[in-house]
């Protein structure tokens, strides 16, 4: 493989990538507190149709953004009543969350736009357009570091560089902050966290929102910078694929950002099958690139979920003792 066709694909992993970082971060904030979220899919599919809608309408994609993080937070709240308030199944309660988004996108589309479940095409300044960073166009001549720094690095949007940097900020809050201590710990025995007389419900229902803020920047991204308005189902089973990297990545951020660019690797080896070809010296249809991705999803679910040890506290609804 040539080394411009490596920087493309690896390019293309680092966009591919970004959607499934968020999702993932998401999960782990939620799951960390004890609430598992089946509904990462749901919520980025309702994320992305409102940021395109209401991009589409008013031409600015950051109202766009808003619109989609408060769709995701809508749904994550619908899931925090029913998982935390009302103790619901949290499985039960994530999948219904994936067949609401994916029935009401596509009827709230064709009501609004009449085009089949689409949104109209977004262009200007209702989409994140591409960042130059500082010299990209000066360096692209320098040899081998030049062309990492001008096409691998800069001329991405501005989602992809807050993905990016969203993952020390988690690793921070997370596990250098009190906040994230007792997070962590109502993930763990939350019992122990309500004897200290600290509200479970309130930090359980935080990390939800959290989830849900995450879930709306994924679904954004998803229709404003990856792609240029929503199509039905557009999110294409990645909420799932960001589970199975969560489990894979062992409920850690750092792990969590490899496993996102192994899945957005094989994505964007989907999108160059010659690449492959070229690697290995042997055609590789295009089916199985495509459906690569999903087989590595189910490989860690069946191979890693007995290994990789969830929260303790995970999907139990906590009751408390009077």
């Amino acid at each position: 493989m040539e080394f411009l066709t490596l920087l493309q694909v690896l390019d293309s992993s680092v966009r591919l990538a970004t959607p499934l970082l968020f999702a993932c971060l998401a999960g782990l904030f939620s799951e960390r507190a004890g609430i598992f979220d089946i509904g990462l899919e749901g919520k980025m599919l309702a994320a992305a149709f409102f940021s395109a809608a209401f991009a589409a309408v008013s031409g600015s994609v950051w109202i766009g953004l808003l619109a989609g993080i408060g769709a995701s937070m809508v749904l994550s709240l619908i899931h925090g009543l029913a998982s935390i308030t009302f103790r619901g199944n949290q499985l039960i309660s994530g999948v219904a969350i994936n067949f609401l988004a994916s029935g009401l996108t596509v009827l709230i589309a064709q009501d609004w736009f009449q085009q089949g479940g689409r949104t109209p095409s977004l262009s200007g300044g209702a989409r994140f357009n591409e960042i130059t960073l500082p010299f990209a166009d000066t360096l692209r001549d320098v040899a081998y570091l030049g062309p990492i720094y001008s096409d691998l690095i800069s001329g991405h949007t501005a989602l992809v560089y807050v993905a990016f940097l969203t993952v020390p900020l988690t690793w921070y809050v997370l596990f250098r902050t009190r906040f994230g201590l007792r997070l962590r710990a109502v993930g763990e025995n939350p019992a122990a966290v309500d004897t200290a007389g600290i509200s479970v419900i309130r930090l359980r229902f935080t990390a939800v929102l959290i989830c849900g803020v995450l879930c709306g920047l994924a679904g954004a991204y998803l229709a404003t910078g990856l792609q240029a308005g929503f199509v039905r189902e557009m999110s294409s089973g990645r909420g799932y694929i960001a589970l199975a990297a969560l489990i894979f990545a062992k409920w850690r951020p750092w792990y969590a950002l490899w496993a996102c660019l192994l899945f957005g690797f094989l994505q964007a080896l989907s999108l160059r099958p010659d690449a492959v070809t070229a690697l290995v010296q042997v055609r590789v249809p295009g089916q199985f690139l495509d459906a690569l991705p999903y087989i590595l999803t189910v490989v860690i679910l069946a191979g890693f979920v007995g290994k990789a040890t969830p929260p303790r506290a995970g999907g139990e609804p906590y009751v408390k003792e009077r």
